[in-house]
């Protein structure tokens, strides 16, 4: 995990913290519970039970540790408190893909709520790189595999 801030809303982050909280008294325990009873049936040199309950604790563990992390350096950003002037964090962009005139909106978010399905891009990607700082009527250039791909930005909004 990075030692960058990572933006979120004031849900994501609850969302993480209540993920936490079950990994932690809830599946932690579950983890210790499945290893005792492997260690119980015998032989821990020929237990693949027990082997198994290992690994799947150790996996918990990195899962509890990245959390841990990426709450440590979550900030939390207000949508009341955003500059809608230019493309930031959390605003919504209507952009025009130059080449094919096809209109879309996005809103730019931090890596952790990313999701194309609902237009969420993250800040992160090649196209929300390219779209930060900008302005309405502005053009984003945005390097992609098969070249330069330009975008209007045509409204920003929350």
């Amino acid at each position: 995990m990075s030692e960058t801030n990572m933006y979120v809303t004031k849900e994501t982050f609850d969302k993480m913290r209540e993920e936490l909280q079950k990994m932690k008294s809830v599946d932690r325990p579950a983890a210790s519970k499945a290893i005792a009873e492997a260690r119980e049936k015998g032989d821990l040199k020929e237990n693949a039970e027990y082997d198994a309950a290992k690994e799947a604790q150790g996996m918990l563990e990195a899962k509890i540790k990245q959390l841990e992390g990426a709450i440590a350096n979550a900030k939390i950003v207000d949508t009341s408190t955003i500059d809608t002037s230019k493309v930031t964090i959390l605003t919504k962009v209507t952009i025009t893909n130059m080449a094919t005139k096809k209109t879309v909106t996005y809103q730019i978010v931090g890596e952790k709520e990313a999701d194309l399905k609902l237009g969420k891009i993250s800040a992160s990607s090649p196209i929300g790189k390219g779209l930060l700082g900008k302005v309405r009527g502005e053009v984003a250039e945005v390097q992609a595999p098969n070249g330069i791909i330009k975008f209007r930005v045509e409204e920003i909004t929350v």
